[in-house]
């Protein structure tokens, strides 16, 4: 079962010989289970529509070895639940189930698995992922630091209050809005990792990691930092940058290589996502490693293999 206390997640980025493993993608096993996500709340609809079907893509990954799962709350928001008519109250409601559904996922493996650590992190995707647009991969939305704080801080107060054990602060196409986000985990009392969407050495939105990263060196709240959703090309450079810039465990978990056409609103290309990039990874500093978009149980399987977990069938 997950950790009661939060700690845990961060004492076990530094104390285990191996790295922690992280999921896939939810939103593709979700589709390969059948579900429709082709709406702006995305995966989050299912909190309030379907959330069995999130236990059971949660369970599917820690089942193929994942330590750590990370909830649907990246596209959930007060703003996006509102403009389907779904209230505050509510909407904070579906925000703490997020985090339950999780922690249902890791009492059903752990009774198949007793005994080993599982953690749930509280997804939190960037101001973009809300418009639902893209704009998470362009940053730069017009606004100041302070207005990014406003809008992320109250949503994090709800996640944190139903104790996650970490914070996913991901996807992050700028600088700017990692100030915010910094700023608005203070005091929160949940630990939490910052992870960037990059292409090449700089963050999507053209800022130099080095600056980029070092915006979490000094937040003791941020217990990891790194990059998700970016090629897989583009992530052992950047976990090197982290690890150097931060000296805190990095995480890592990009796409699979594929690339998104949005007018035909379909992938193109292949993967070139392999678990064998798992040593590269470690050696520059990761201690959190998984996948994400396109990345499914099959390849979060191998990565366990080769980092020293192994599935829980």
């Amino acid at each position: 079962m997950t950790s009661a206390a939060a700690p845990a997640f961060a004492e076990a980025l530094t104390s285990s010989d191996s790295p922690l493993v992280l999921d896939g993608g939810l939103s593709n096993q979700l589709e390969a289970a059948g579900h429709d996500l082709s709406d702006e709340l995305w995966s989050a609809r299912l909190l309030a529509d379907r959330p069995e079907a999130l236990v059971a893509a949660h369970l599917a990954y820690y089942e193929a070895g994942a330590s750590v799962v990370t909830t649907a709350g990246y596209q959930a928001t007060f703003e996006g639940f509102a403009r389907r008519g779904i209230g505050h109250d509510r909407a904070a409601g579906l925000l703490a189930l997020s985090v339950e559904l999780g922690r249902e996922a890791a009492r059903r493996a752990g009774a198949r698995a007793p005994g080993r650590p599982l953690w749930v992190a509280a997804s939190a995707g960037p101001y973009g992922a809300m418009l639902a647009d893209g704009s998470e991969y362009r940053g730069r939305y017009g606004l100041g630091v302070a207005e990014l704080e406003r809008f992320h801080r109250p949503r994090l107060e709800v996640l944190a209050a139903a104790r996650p054990d970490v914070l996913a602060l991901e996807t992050v196409p700028d600088a700017d809005e990692a100030r915010a986000l910094v700023r608005a985990v203070r005091g929160l009392g949940v630990p939490a990792w910052l992870s960037y969407t990059v292409e090449g050495d700089r963050t999507r939105a053209g800022d130099p990691l080095e600056e980029a990263f070092a915006v979490a060196a000094a937040c003791e709240e941020i217990v990891a930092v790194g990059v998700n959703c970016c090629a897989p090309e583009d992530a052992g450079r950047a976990v090197a940058v982290a690890a150097r810039v931060t000296g805190r465990p990095v995480v890592v978990y990009p796409n699979s290589g594929e690339a998104w056409d949005a007018e035909a609103r379909t992938w193109r290309g292949r993967s070139t996502f392999s678990a064998a990039r798992v040593s590269d990874w470690r050696e520059a500093g990761a201690r959190l490693i998984g996948g994400c978009c396109r990345v499914g149980p099959d390849e979060i399987a191998e990565l366990a293999a080769r980092s020293g977990a192994g599935p829980t069938r």
